[in-house]
């Protein structure tokens, strides 16, 4: 029987968890993408904690008269910036098994532009 696209979508995101781990000092980024917006979320994975969040629901960005793909980058570059005053430079970055493409690739890019590694 073929997998409908939820159940696809959770067997690539086990894949993924196997291969990456977030610490305190390199920890995941995770996004997490709806048809309305786009979510992304430190974790260190060895406390289980949340160490920042960031969303396309924020103030600075919701005002704004975008497209998704650029709401996408703003939120990249939001998650940067706060990674960075929290004195986090690098990442392991967990696409959650969505494709790496459009939103997701435009956050990645957002990501980076402001300073991150990975």
């Amino acid at each position: 029987m073929a997998l409908n696209k939820k159940q696809r979508r959770e067997r690539i995101k086990l894949k993924i968890r196997k291969t990456i781990n977030g610490t305190a000092s390199t920890p995941r980024l995770s996004v997490f993408r709806s048809n309305a917006g786009i979510y992304a979320q430190l974790i260190d994975d060895k406390t289980g904690k949340t160490i920042l969040a960031a969303g396309s629901d924020d103030k600075s960005i919701k005002d704004t008269k975008a497209n998704k793909v650029d709401k996408a980058k703003a939120v990249g570059k939001l998650v940067a910036e706060k990674a960075s005053t929290a004195g986090i430079s690098s990442i392991v970055f967990d696409r959650n098994g969505y494709l790496y493409h459009g939103r997701i690739k435009s956050l990645a890019e957002g990501a980076r532009e402001a300073g991150l590694k990975f």
